[in-house]
C-alpha cells in the first residue's frame, strides 16, 4: 500500500516537501492543517486540490485539520496577489464561515468516533482576544525582518512593476499564518502544514516559529499549483469562477468544465482530482488516446468529480441535459429538468414571451413560429418547414395541426420549439 507521500508524487501533486516528512508520518498517526479563506460563501474547484490532499491524508490514517480562516480573512494573503484586497466585515466573513464550514463537510469524515476524524478549526476563536502588544512581544520578537523580506511572496510583490507596494497589514500576514500553526502545534499536537506552492513561505515561517518558540519540530509540504495547458487561470471560465455550490454554479455547468477540458489538461485533472488508482488513469489515458474524439478522459472525470461534489443523482440529471444538445434525449428527459438547469443548457438561445392566456386556449404551432415569436419569418415559412417534417417541439416532431398547452411546458414556463438539428428558439410563459 502506498504512503501519503507516495501518492502525491505519482499523481504529480508534491511539489516541496520539508526533510523528515515522511519519516514522521511513517512513525505515527500525524495530524496536518490546510486553510482555507472565507472570501466567499462558497469553494470554488480551484479549493477541491485542497481538500482533495486532505481527503488522501485521512485515508491514508493520519488526521487532517481544515483550518477556516476567520482572523486572516480580515488580512488578505500577498501570495499570488499583485494588488491588496478588499477586506470583509465581521458579518460578512460569519456567512462566508458557514458557507465553507458546510461544504467541507461533504468531502471529510469530521464525524467519526475514529482516531483520524477530522477536525474543524476557525484562527479567529485564538486570535480575537490576542492584543497587537502581546503578539509583538510574544511573536513578533521571534523572526527577523530580513526573514520575512526574503519570502518569494514578499519579494514578488515589491518586485513588481505594477505593484502599489505592501502595506504593514499584508507583510505581516505571514507571521499570523505561523502563529496559526504554532497554536495548532501546542494544542493540537499538529505537526504538518499543507498548502499551494505558493505558501511555502508562510509555512516555513509557522515551523520556524515552532522550532524557537514550542522548541519543536514541525513539518511542510506544497503541491503545485494547477495550471492549464494554454496559460489561462484553471477554474476559471468565461462566466467567471465555478464554484462548489450549486446555487452560484449548477451540477450541470460544473459538469461541463471538466468534460470541455482539453486532452492535455486532461490527463493532468483525472490524477490530481480523482481518486482512480494509477492501474486505472494509465488504461483510461492509453484507450482514450486511441479515439480522442470520444473524450473518454473528460466524461470521466466529470462523472467522477460531479458525484463527488454534487451526488450521483446531480450527476445523472447533468448527463441528460448534456445529451439534449447532441439529440440523445426525449421530451421526458426534457420535462425532468428544473428551470436553473435548463435555462444553463439552452443559454443564448433566443426567447419571445407568451401568456398562460395563450395556452389555456390552445397556441396554433403556426402561431406559435411566427406571430408570437418571429423564430420563423413567415407562416408560410413555418409550413413549409413542417411540412418538410424539421419542426420539433420539445424534442418531438409535430404536424401543421398541433396545438400548444400548459402540457407542453418545461419546468412549468417553457417550450422548446426546434427547426433541425441545431436551431433552438425558447417560448417563455409570463
Amino acid at each position: 500500500m502506498k504512503n501519503f507521500v507516495e501518492e502525491l508524487r505519482w499523481r504529480g501533486m508534491l511539489h516541496d516537501i520539508m526533510p523528515g516528512t515522511e519519516e514522521q508520518l511513517a512513525k505515527e498517526v500525524t495530524s496536518a492543517y490546510i486553510g482555507f479563506d472565507p472570501t466567499a460563501d462558497s469553494l470554488h474547484i480551484g479549493s477541491l486540490v485542497q481538500i482533495i490532499l486532505l481527503m488522501h491524508f485521512q485515508r491514508h490514517g493520519h488526521k487532517p485539520i481544515a483550518l477556516i480562516g476567520g482572523a486572516t480573512g480580515m488580512i488578505g494573503d500577498p501570495s499570488g496577489k499583485s494588488a491588496e484586497r478588499n477586506l470583509l466585515d465581521e458579518e460578512t466573513l460569519a456567512k462566508n464561515i458557514a458557507g465553507v464550514k458546510s461544504q467541507l463537510e461533504r468531502f471529510i469524515d469530521f464525524s467519526s468516533n475514529k482516531e483520524n476524524a477530522a477536525e474543524l478549526v476557525n484562527n479567529y476563536d485564538w486570535m480575537k482576544n490576542l492584543s497587537f502588544l502581546d503578539f509583538a512581544r510574544d511573536i513578533g520578537k521571534h523572526i527577523t525582518v530580513n526573514y520575512m523580506m526574503a519570502k518569494d511572496s514578499v519579494k514578488k510583490r515589491l518586485s513588481s512593476e505594477s505593484s502599489v507596494g505592501m502595506s504593514f497589514t499584508e507583510f505581516t500576514y505571514q507571521l499570523v499564518q505561523g502563529y496559526d500553526f504554532l497554536h495548532l502545534f501546542k494544542e493540537k499536537n499538529c505537526k504538518l502544514q499543507i498548502g499551494g506552492s505558493d505558501q511555502w513561505g508562510n509555512i516555513t515561517t509557522g515551523t520556524e516559529l515552532v522550532r524557537r518558540i514550542a522548541k519543536g519540530k514541525a513539518y511542510a509540504l506544497t503541491c503545485p499549483l494547477i495550471t492549464k495547458a494554454d496559460g489561462t487561470k484553471f477554474g476559471k471560465t468565461e462566466g467567471g469562477n465555478v464554484w462548489l455550490d450549486a446555487k452560484k454554479t449548477s451540477p450541470y455547468k460544473f459538469y461541463q468544465f471538466w468534460f470541455n477540458a482539453k486532452d492535455i489538461d486532461a490527463e493532468n485533472y483525472i490524477k490530481k482530482f480523482t481518486f482512480l488508482d494509477k492501474k486505472t488513469i494509465d488504461s483510461l489515458i492509453a484507450e482514450h488516446k486511441e479515439a480522442p474524439h470520444l473524450r473518454l478522459l473528460q466524461k470521466k472525470i466529470g462523472e467522477e468529480v460531479t458525484i463527488m461534489t454534487h451526488g450521483k443523482e446531480a450527476y445523472e440529471n447533468a448527463l441528460k441535459a448534456s445529451n439534449i444538445l447532441f439529440g440523445k434525449s426525449t421530451a421526458d428527459d426534457l420535462k425532468t429538468l428544473d428551470e436553473q438547469t435548463f435555462l444553463d443548457v439552452f443559454e443564448g438561445v433566443p426567447q419571445a414571451e407568451i401568456s398562460k392566456e395563450d395556452l389555456e386556449n390552445g397556441m396554433d404551432i403556426i402561431a406559435a413560429l411566427n406571430e408570437k415569436s418571429r423564430f420563423l419569418k413567415s407562416n408560410g415559412e413555418a409550413r413549409r418547414a413542417l411540412k418538410e417534417n424539421s419542426i420539433s417541439v420539445n424534442k418531438e416532431k409535430v404536424k401543421d395541426t398541433t396545438v400548444l398547452s400548459t402540457k407542453d411546458l418545461i419546468a412549468d414556463k417553457f417550450i422548446l420549439l426546434q427547426r433541425g438539428k441545431r436551431n433552438y428558439f425558447l417560448l417563455q410563459m409570463v
